[in-house]
């Protein structure tokens, strides 16, 4: 289905079923864009790997993706920015620099 391919600014969920974790970051990180993503979950183990493998600017972990403030990296990785550089707020000072920012609530 195209639309969970496309990069959608709206209030849309789209749901690929997956057998775990690791083969739906695989899918998550063959998009070209990679604005955000989210997990839920009780594991840490779960968390850590999420963490640590998922290719995304603005990563959620048992909430949504969070609101960007000006010291996050809102304009993702990939295809995925906002404006002419993948740079906002502080990170414009530093847009060489490739972070990744994740927000967790246990």
């Amino acid at each position: 289905m195209k639309i969970w391919q496309d990069e959608i600014f709206a209030p849309v969920l789209s749901i690929v079923r997956v057998k775990d974790l690791m083969e739906a970051i695989h899918v998550a990180n063959a998009s070209p864009f990679a604005n955000g993503a989210c997990l839920y979950t009780n594991s840490a183990k779960a968390i850590r790997e999420f963490r640590e493998e998922i290719d995304a600017g603005m990563l959620g972990v048992n909430l949504g993706v969070p609101a960007p403030m000006a010291f996050f990296p809102f304009s993702g990785y990939k295809k995925s920015f906002y404006g002419d550089l993948h740079a906002n707020g502080k990170d414009g000072v530093e847009f060489y620099t490739r972070k990744k920012m994740l927000t967790a609530r246990y």
